[in-house]
């Protein structure tokens, strides 16, 4: 942004009455003899702020990438430099947050994995548990346009299961405690833990050993995440104070003692993961943005009654927990990009209103993978959001009619990316 008279320009500024976020930094850039950069203001469109409250009429600063002022249309003054962008008639809401995948672990393809997320409006995807020693993890480090950040579990933690997974096979606590020490000196975002026996195929690990698990993560700062799929193990799971599943419980409904024990540990986290619901899809909206063969197979799709069993146990559990008050978060477990729409879908048809699944889905999953600058639409958050012509609190399949995407207050150029 060129302004020929600095002096002139940062003069009329006092008195006028902006947001003190939007002062500041217009201030102290004028106390530097320096116009400031990159302001632009976005106008006119609902804002789903992220945290359950939303602005019918709303507009939103953003200036080097942050977000330096929200409020209705007429809250502030716009500085007269500033880049006015017109979104009347559409809604904005913070980009996506997927606290459950699992990515590819060599640089180029997994830079892939995070544009294609990008493209679909998801600003940040943790891999959970598979990456192993030579997994790129000084990519979360990384300012990469048009990609979504990445986060890592590292390696996870389970019991031998010889012929399916290499990762921290642990037999005793000591060596419990010792992966976790592994892992914590990868600096990993949190733990990963499997307490599963895979229908009797395993020996799944015990209350001792994933007692041991929890305790050395949370001395080394790290929450735990598990995989479960039994009502008991997940018991145990909260007397040994887990912080977030990574499944819901899938081989019954839950009981009240379950219910109980989660009220008595309110900071747990559920990423409910929901499996099909057994039912054939309409995948027409991902027409030309995924390839032809996998658009083929997902018509393909037939009705399942067993899917229909599992998604029932699942979709039941996820909504006594919600009305028990749970903090729930938004996964989708495998490594497909647009699943986080599907998923936010089912969460919906499961008993959760579209608000709650969109708060879900962006400020809880960011505050529990620790992105204290993504999730909302609030000043100081990373601009990372999506605009889209529909509003997605009256119909949540409106996610997918997706306009533009912004990181990190640029936006994504989702035609070249879908070209690739």
């Amino acid at each position: 942004m060129q302004i020929k008279n600095i002096k002139s320009y940062c003069r009329g500024l006092t008195g006028q009455p902006l947001v003190l976020a939007v002062a500041f930094v217009l201030l102290t850039a004028c106390a530097q003899g320096q116009a400031p950069r990159n302001i632009v203001v976005y106008e006119g469109a609902r804002l789903i702020i992220g945290n359950g409250s939303v602005i019918e009429n709303g507009m939103f600063t953003v200036s080097d990438n942050e977000i330096t002022a929200v409020g209705e249309i007429g809250a502030y003054s716009v500085p007269e430099a500033a880049t006015r962008v017109n979104l009347a008639g559409m809604t904005v809401m913070p980009a996506i947050v997927d606290a459950h995948t699992h990515m590819t672990t060599s640089r180029d393809t997994l830079i892939e994995d995070l544009q294609r997320r990008a493209y679909f409006g998801v600003g940040a995807a943790i891999s959970m548990g598979s990456d192993g020693p030579d997994a790129p993890l000084d990519l979360r480090d990384e300012i990469i346009p048009e990609t979504a950040r990445f986060l890592s579990a590292g390696h996870g933690i389970v019991g031998p299961e010889p012929g399916r997974r290499v990762v921290h096979w642990v037999e005793t606590e000591e060596e419990a405690r010792e992966a976790v020490r592994i892992e914590a000196g990868r600096n990993v975002n949190l733990i990963k833990v499997w307490v599963d026996d895979r229908d009797d195929q395993f020996v799944k690990l015990t209350p001792e050993i994933y007692g041991a698990v929890i305790q050395e993560a949370h001395a080394q700062g790290l929450k735990v995440a598990a995989h479960i799929f039994d009502l008991e193990d997940g018991k145990g799971l909260l007397r040994a104070g887990v912080d977030i599943f990574a499944h819901g419980v899938r081989d019954q409904d839950i009981d009240d003692e379950f219910l109980q024990l989660v009220r008595e540990n309110p900071d747990v986290v559920l990423i409910p993961n929901l499996p099909g619901r057994g039912v054939a899809i309409d995948p027409s909206w991902l027409t030309g943005s995924i390839p032809n063969e996998e658009l083929a197979a997902l018509r393909a799709v037939e009705d399942n009654s067993q899917a229909k069993v599992a998604f029932g146990i699942q979709s039941r559990n996820l909504a006594r927990l919600n009305i028990a008050g749970m903090t729930i978060a938004m996964g989708t477990d495998g490594n497909t990009p647009w699943a986080p729409h599907t998923e936010m879908e089912d969460m919906v048809i499961s008993g959760m209103t579209p608000g709650e699944v969109i708060v879900a889905a962006t400020k809880n999953s960011a505050d529990a993978l620790g992105l204290t600058d993504m999730g909302t639409i609030e000043v100081g958050k990373s601009a990372d959001f999506i605009v889209l012509s529909a509003n997605p609190l009256e119909n949540i399949k409106n996610t997918r009619r997706i306009s533009w995407v912004y990181l990190r207050g640029e936006q994504v150029d989702r035609a070249t990316l879908m070209t690739r």
